[in-house]
């Protein structure tokens, strides 16, 4: 649990840190423009890390602690992921000759999974809470591998940090940043890469109704467990906070915008129909969260976290 314990400490990169980080993903990470989402009442400009390697920003965390691992002496790698993550963390890993052992909850997307399988990672499928106790504990009974958190690892966060300097780079002038709530490594990641750089733009999240363990826990001043009730919006949402991410997130994230499931979808048709981007529920909840009436006049920026949603159930939303 030693990198539990470092996260306590904080996690406060160095400008030089993010630069150096996000010149070494270069070959692999793509450097997109804000793209422009048309609306009049406000300037909203979407950050489309669907359009990434894997179809998801999940790919500059993966690539950096693997780079980590490899150097730490890693021989083999486990990771608890609902796709995302382990997709790019067992990319990364076969560059470097690593198997990848992945333990996913069975709600994870089956797009993600067959996407796992094809990249010859070993799946192992849980009950969510089940899966969720893993998160927490990070024990898989198998202490021959290298266990890389997809939330709560320094060099995780460091890699999602690049999504704040690449925004920050591109439009200084951003006021609000909306980002999706999984884990809250993407969230504070951006959060620690813009205070770094000195912007006062503020870091709102974004959830899913029957899964906003987040809003409970910012309603309580501590994590608190929740119900979850499952939805397509499958990558992001959980029962609870993690706990050793909790400093690290209420010290940076005051507000926490609740998406309808409803919502998440109309999201997901128009930015297919009028955007002309492919985005899963979790990223469109950024998007729904961004167009509320509060934002009305402000210069805001929305993550679009990923784009791996399973062909049916996007032609169910486009469809109606």
């Amino acid at each position: 649990m030693a990198e539990s314990r470092a996260l306590v400490d904080g996690f406060h990169p160095s400008t030089e840190a993010l630069r150096a980080t996000r010149e070494a993903l270069d070959t692999m990470v793509e450097r997109f423009p804000l793209l422009d989402a048309r609306m009049e009442d406000r300037v909203l400009r979407l950050q489309p890390e669907s359009l990434q390697p894997f179809g998801s920003f999940k790919i500059r965390a993966a690539l950096t602690a693997v780079d980590q691992a490899v150097h730490s002496g890693a021989t083999r790698i486990v990771t608890a992921s609902a796709g995302n993550f382990a997709q790019g963390l067992t990319f990364a890993a076969r560059r470097a000759g690593l198997p990848v052992d992945v333990h996913v909850p069975d709600s994870a997307a089956a797009g993600k999974i067959a996407a796992l399988r094809e990249l010859e990672a070993r799946v192992i499928s849980h009950p969510f809470d089940e899966w969720w106790t893993i998160m927490c504990d990070r024990d898989t009974g198998d202490n021959g591998a290298t266990f890389v958190h997809p939330v709560a690892e320094h060099s995780v966060l460091l890699g999602n940090a690049t999504i704040g300097l690449d925004i920050q780079t591109a439009w200084s002038e951003v006021e609000i940043v909306i980002v999706p709530f999984g884990g809250g490594g993407l969230c504070v990641g951006i959060a620690a890469a813009l205070e770094a750089l000195g912007s006062q733009a503020e870091v709102v999240t974004s959830e899913v109704a029957g899964s906003a363990a987040l809003s409970a826990a910012l309603a309580a001043g501590r994590p608190v467990e929740i119900p979850r009730r499952p939805s397509f919006v499958d990558g992001i949402g959980s029962t609870r906070v993690l706990d050793e991410m909790w400093p690290l997130i209420s010290s940076r994230i005051t507000r926490s915008i609740v998406v309808g499931v409803d919502e998440a979808a109309a999201a997901v048709r128009e930015l297919a129909l009028r955007h002309k981007l492919v985005v899963e529920g979790a990223g469109a909840t950024a998007f729904a969260a961004a167009r509320r009436p509060e934002f009305a006049g402000r210069r805001v920026a929305a993550v679009l976290s990923g784009s791996n949603i399973d062909a049916p159930t996007l032609a169910g939303i486009l469809s109606g």
